[in-house]
């Protein structure tokens, strides 16, 4: 039940009122302590007494009985046009009824948007078999930090005096097999920025044992350089790049920035960017070793890499 924001009373309270009359006290008493007014009381009471504690719960505003509803034909033949892609004008038009009338029979029929007439495009998920045979690759860009801001405080006094303190591009990426994730935090979001961070993920994982051959990325500017089109090649990488306008090609990389948005970037009030830029090792420590993914059976996703026993001792500092 969606109980009004500014209602006074949820069921559990105009129950209580309804006994508190019902014992000896008057509806004036009752309705001064619960902050209605009497003749709010009075309504509860009465319904309570008649419906018992169902009659307590809110009611939908429309009417019983429609005066002069909209024939059925008339529905029917704004639902033919409006899959024809017309308009709601050119409908109103064609059928003889206001645009009102059309919006509502619309949104009614869950019709009032275009894109409601395209068909749902399936879900399709993909994984590679093996860690390292593809790595995807993202940025996302993060406002600086000079105090603790509205988003913690709630306070905005003094707010554009935070403007113009800068960027930092947070480089993510994770392999497709083990969601295996490195992040690193970067100046810019430029091509040798990009460049630094793919050879510093390869390393990464070729400290886990992890051969990578292939890095899927969107079309940034970054991405479509000379600079990382080289460093690909000098580390034996084929590039793959995701069809445009389409996140979900893409879709782990994008799923971890949120990730990594909600459980370390805006986890807490940081007093500076220096202070969140050292807890991301902290976060990605977690997330790799001890936090359970859903997608691969709730475990860490270092478990997906079989590491041995000496290695686990040696890695996990």
């Amino acid at each position: 039940m969606n109980v009004h924001e500014n209602a006074r009373l949820t069921p559990r309270g105009r129950e209580r009122i309804a006994r508190q009359v019902a014992s000896g006290q008057t509806p004036k008493a009752v309705s001064e302590a619960a902050g209605v007014c009497p003749r709010t009381v009075r309504k509860w009471v009465e319904r309570y007494r008649r419906e018992g504690h169902g009659g307590l719960r809110d009611r939908s505003s429309r009417p019983h009985r429609l005066y002069r509803p909209t024939p059925q034909a008339v529905v029917d033949r704004v639902a033919t046009l409006r899959r024809q892609r017309c308009i709601g004008k050119q409908i109103a038009a064609q059928v003889g009824v206001s645009p009102a009338t059309v919006s509502r029979i619309l949104r009614r029929l869950g019709l009032n948007r275009l894109s409601a007439l395209e068909p749902s495009q399936p879900v399709r998920r993909y994984e590679r078999d093996r860690p390292g045979e593809m790595i995807h690759l993202d940025i996302k860009k993060l406002g600086r930090i000079d105090g603790v801001g509205h988003r913690i405080t709630g306070n905005r006094t003094g707010q554009s005096n935070s403007r113009g303190v800068g960027w930092e591009f947070l480089h993510v990426c994770i392999d497709d097999a083990s969601r295996v994730a490195f992040s690193k935090i970067m100046k810019t979001e430029r091509g040798r920025c990009a460049v630094v961070f793919l050879k510093a993920a390869v390393a990464y994982y070729k400290s886990l044992g992890i051969a990578v051959l292939r890095v899927m990325t969107d079309n940034g500017s970054c991405y479509r350089s000379r600079a990382f089109a080289k460093a690909c090649r000098r580390l034996k990488l084929k590039h793959i790049r995701t069809k445009p306008y389409t996140p979900r090609t893409n879709g782990k990389a994008e799923r971890f920035i949120q990730t990594s948005l909600r459980e370390w970037a805006y986890a807490r009030a940081y007093l500076n960017s220096k202070q969140r830029a050292r807890e991301l090792p902290i976060f990605m420590h977690r997330y790799n070793w001890h936090r359970p993914h859903a997608s691969i059976g709730r475990l860490p996703p270092i478990n997906r890499i079989g590491l041995t026993k000496d290695n686990l001792l040696r890695l996990h500092i």
